[in-house]
């Protein structure tokens, strides 16, 4: 009774002032969120840093809390479906915001589904002009909810595209003078890094699992012939397979995070590498 005497009594500008909550399904997406809403929002990640989106099962509690939400986040990783589908039936009326709104998307390398279609790559934020455009779909979506904050989502956003728009530059000139425009990597989560860079990435695991001998085999060979001196991999997959092609073809090893809260640094880390010139 007390409760419910208080929330009467609040002012409407009390009731305003309230962060928005928010809920994403990955941490590059909280990161995001967090840069363009800064003490406007409260943000929940669906996952944690470390877990991989493609198998992780949020528990009950996790849903509850997404589905309290004022809005959610998602970007096309795999089991967002199976997510999304729990936290509407929780709650019906939960406002759910696609941030690749007007991005062309790629399709993954060799991946098809069972239905014999090419799943659609869910990496955009690797690309950092493209993770300036999900931090523009995420500034509108939350003027929309808290228009009183217009201001503030628009100097949020504008800092995070200023920091974007630097690690773009830094990127270009290093990838500038690089003749090998090719590179390998264990999961293709860089495709949409490569595509903006003038790049190309090949793909060790294709459709989710591992080559088959022949396979590997012809890779390896590829591999040698193009003088491919580094193997991206993430630290939510194994590594053993790669250390093998690596010592097979004379390349190196790097450890890339794209699911991690500082995608940004390593979208640079990635360009670093690849030009040689590794921090």
């Amino acid at each position: 009774m007390r409760l419910l005497l208080v929330l009467l009594l609040m002012s409407p500008a009390a009731l305003a002032a309230q962060p928005l909550k928010v809920a994403v399904s990955i941490i590059p997406l909280k990161t995001l969120v967090e840069a363009v809403g800064g003490d406007r929002v409260e943000v929940v990640s669906m996952t944690r840093p470390g877990d991989n989106p493609a198998v992780y099962n949020p528990s009950p509690r996790q849903i509850h809390a997404a589905s309290s939400a004022d809005l959610l986040f998602f970007v096309g990783v795999p089991l967002e479906r199976l997510w999304l589908e729990r936290i509407r039936a929780a709650r019906p009326t939960l406002r759910l915001v696609d941030v690749r709104r007007g991005i062309e998307l790629r399709r993954l390398e060799e991946h098809h589904g069972h239905d014999g279609r090419s799943d659609l790559d869910p990496h955009v934020w690797t690309s950092p002009p493209l993770a300036r455009r999900m931090a523009a779909a995420i500034r509108d979506a939350l003027t929309e909810a808290d228009p009183a904050h217009r201001n503030h989502f628009e100097q949020g956003f504008q800092r995070l595209a200023a920091r974007i728009d630097g690690v773009d530059r830094q990127i270009r000139k290093l990838l500038a003078p690089v003749k090998q425009r090719r590179f390998l990597v264990f999961h293709p989560a860089w495709g949409y890094f490569a595509d903006t860079y003038g790049l190309t990435q090949a793909a060790v695991e294709t459709g989710g699992k591992a080559p088959g001998a022949r396979a590997l085999a012809k890779l390896i060979e590829q591999a040698k012939a193009e003088n491919i001196r580094v193997i991206f991999v993430q630290p939510q997959f194994s590594t053993r397979l790669a250390q093998r092609i690596a010592q097979a073809i004379g390349a190196r090893v790097a450890t890339l995070d794209p699911l991690g809260p500082d995608f940004l640094d390593q979208a640079l880390k990635a360009a670093e590498i690849i030009a040689g010139r590794q921090r």
